[in-house]
Formats: C-alpha cells, structure tokens, sequence
C-alpha cells in the first residue's frame, strides 16, 4: 500500500467514524458512542500517519500560504480534540455537562471539515517529487 493509499484510505475510515459518532451522540447512545470514540481517534492517528508520508513525497511549497494554515490548523484540532473528550466524560458522570460537551463536539466537526478542506487543497496544490 502507498502512503497516497494509505492516508486515503485512513481519511475515509476517519470520516466514516466521525459520522457514527455523531450519529450516536445525538441519539445519546452511549454503550456505542464511546468506543466509536475511540475507533475515531485509531483512524485519525492512521491518516496523521499516512499524511505525514504522503507528505515526504510532495512539494508542499507549491501549495504556498496553504501550507502554513493548513499544518496551523491540523496542529490546533489535535488539541482542542481533549475538550470534547474531558466533557464527554464529565458528561457521563453529570449530564448537566452535556451543553458544553455538545458546543465543543460541533466546534471539533467543523474544525475537522476545515481541517481536511485546507488538507485537500493544500495535497491537490503541490508537486510529487
């Protein structure tokens, strides 16, 4: 499998997991929202690692500002993803958490949809070396 394989292939099952996930947190089904969580995070930490590949193989300068943003950006989702996991589990011990644990879940989804955008553009802007 190439790396190019492999990240596709990891970002697929990424945003597979993403869907369920979400699927499952507002339908508060929990026994199968959580190891969903988990099975997320193992797809993410496989596209990081396919993208970090694919990306010795690619003339990111070509990408120009992109670039920049786009590694910016990635770096700050990987962060901020320890909110919604510390809220989802004050959630599941205190449900008044929910709130917040719902606010910093959406602001992850649309965080990780720009994240992929700017990913996208920024591997469809660059030469293969």
């Amino acid at each position: 499998m190439t790396a190019f394989q492999g990240f596709f292939a990891g970002l697929i099952a990424t945003v597979v997991m993403l869907v369920c996930v979400v699927a499952t947190g507002l339908l508060g089904k929990r026994r199968a929202h959580v190891p969903l969580v988990a099975a997320f995070f193992g797809a993410l930490a496989l596209t990081i690692v396919m993208a970090v590949k694919m990306g010795e193989s690619l003339d990111l300068s070509q990408a120009g500002w992109v670039t920049p943003v786009h590694l910016t950006m990635a770096r700050v989702n990987l962060f901020a993803y320890l909110l919604p996991v510390a809220t989802g589990v004050l959630t599941l011990r205190d449900a008044r958490w929910r709130p917040k644990h719902k606010l910093f879940a959406w602001s992850l989804v649309v965080l990780t949809l720009l994240t992929v955008a700017t990913g996208t553009w920024m591997a469809l802007a660059s030469r293969v070396e």
